[in-house]
């Protein structure tokens, strides 16, 4: 159950445009944006956080951005932002069997290995403490310019964000994202949680 009701999608009229940004890439408005909408600068930061971050006119693909995400969350253990991440992934072209075989890319032929060391930089760079060592970014950036780098390790910033705030106010989640993962991540063992909406 969450530690704090998000308020109404009119509750912070000077958001509204910035919600809209969600609707577009998500569907809706997150339930950790409306419970961040009680101080709008704080909200809207985020938000403009976020759209830097999946630009599209970026290098990196947008659905690998958030398998990225996702990979990120996995590592801090947020399995909110994993239901989001799988959900904002297949809106973004990634396939179910892509995002289901997660767990095990360093063997799917469904990875390139390219996709493969930008996973293991996120999860090394999302695990506390830190472990990107110098011998993981050489492997980095083999594959992967300055600028495709710096978007990369955007995303992961992003969601050591997403990650803490959600798992502390352990946000509900939303039904789109809530069906999704008990479809697609069960398998490897997600479930709701602390975030499972209540009776």
């Amino acid at each position: 159950m969450a530690r704090l009701d998000p308020l109404p999608r009119d509750a912070a009229p000077e958001l509204d445009d910035d919600f809209a940004f969600f609707e577009r890439t998500l569907g809706f408005v997150p339930n950790s944006l409306l419970t961040m909408a009680r101080r709008p600068s704080l909200a809207r930061g985020l938000i403009a956080l976020s759209r830097g971050v999946y630009d599209p006119k970026g290098e990196v693909d947008l659905g690998l951005k958030r398998l990225l995400g996702h990979t990120a969350s996995m590592a801090a253990g947020c399995l909110y932002c994993r239901a989001h991440t799988g959900t904002s992934a297949m809106r973004h072209g990634v396939s179910a069997d892509k995002l289901a075989a997660l767990p095990e890319y360093h063997r799917s032929p469904l990875f390139s290995e390219a996709e493969r060391v930008a996973i293991d930089f996120a999860f090394a760079a999302a695990s506390q403490p830190n472990a990107v060592d110098d011998a993981l970014f050489q492997r980095l950036q083999a594959h992967w310019t300055e600028g495709q780098i710096v978007e990369i390790l955007g995303v992961v910033s992003l969601f050591g964000y997403f990650n803490r705030w959600n798992d502390s106010m352990a946000t509900t989640l939303e039904r789109d994202p809530l069906e999704l993962a008990d479809k697609h991540l069960s398998a490897s063992g997600w479930q709701p949680g602390k975030h499972a909406p209540g009776p």
